[in-house]
């Protein structure tokens, strides 16, 4: 699959308040580990090709990987959906706020699309969620959501803040880890919650040729001329309300992962890969 001739990524409603948003973006997550030129380039890249869905956190490189997204974006801020987050440890009523402006002061931005709580910490939720409503208010922040939610914690973060104002849930979510298929994305779907995917590939664990899955999706991608990550990343959002947000750290790899964007399978080649990787229940939700 030539990612030279594939259209530019598709969009779909992201949470209640229906923004269109391409349902493949772009993830930063240990990028300060990359070579920062390539990974500037590989980001402008992807923004070229339709991936204007960016997602960071001040985790990330301790701040630095927001400097190298704000290098990346320079003088196309207004193109983006820019995404970041806060650190449960940042979480209070003040520290979000003060966490919000260092991100953005980094980003070279005067506001973030939406802004996230990374995973849950030891701060009330109420905390939060009113740190995000001023930020809201004073036109920081377009909207608020969560990440690594399971079931009970989106539960009860949605009875602070109300219905329709959570709009998304960033997740964990690759072939070999499907377990919030089971109650995650049902929830979120019931509430209008977009889906996020992080680390569609697996970080590092992708499937590999000589393996059952493996083997299978090589033998799906030689037959729709794509290759393997295409697939993968194909069959996570073929779903409606879920979005991905692969990183890549070279141009063509950013180019490959928006021309995936554009692959739709087939319910066959679907049914090939869910037998292959079976969405198996667990306790508790992934995160990495």
């Amino acid at each position: 699959m030539s990612s030279d001739r594939a259209e530019r990524p598709r969009t779909a409603a992201f949470g209640p308040r229906r923004h269109e948003v391409p349902v493949v973006g772009q993830g930063t997550w240990n990028m300060e580990l990359d070579d920062r030129r390539a990974a500037i380039a590989a980001l402008r890249a992807g923004i070229d090709a339709g991936l204007t869905h960016i997602d960071t956190a001040e985790l990330y490189g301790s701040g630095r990987v927001e400097g190298i997204v704000a290098r990346a974006i320079e003088g196309r801020r207004d193109e983006l959906f820019l995404v970041s987050k806060v650190l449960p440890s940042n979480a209070s009523y003040a520290q979000t706020i003060a966490a919000c402006e260092r991100s953005l002061e980094r980003l070279g931005t005067d506001r973030l699309d939406v802004y996230l709580l990374h995973w849950r910490g030891r701060v009330p939720l109420e905390e939060t969620v009113r740190a995000f409503e001023k930020l809201e208010a004073d036109g920081k922040i377009g909207a608020y959501g969560v990440s690594n939610f399971d079931v009970d914690d989106l539960e009860e973060v949605v009875a602070i803040a109300g219905e329709h104002r959570i709009v998304c849930n960033q997740v964990l979510y690759h072939l070999e880890e499907r377990s919030i298929e089971h109650r995650v994305i049902p929830w979120c779907a019931d509430h209008s919650i977009a889906v996020v995917a992080y680390s569609p590939f697996g970080s590092g664990s992708f499937p590999q040729p000589g393996s059952s899955g493996g083997d299978a999706l090589g033998a799906l991608a030689r037959a729709r001329g794509a290759t393997p990550h295409q697939v993968a990343l194909a069959f996570l959002i073929a779903r409606g309300g879920i979005f991905a947000i692969p990183k890549a750290a070279q141009a063509g790899h950013a180019r490959d992962n928006a021309a995936a964007a554009g692959l739709e399978l087939t319910a066959a080649e679907i049914e090939t890969i869910d037998r292959a990787f079976p969405a198996r229940p667990r306790r508790g939700l992934a995160m990495i």
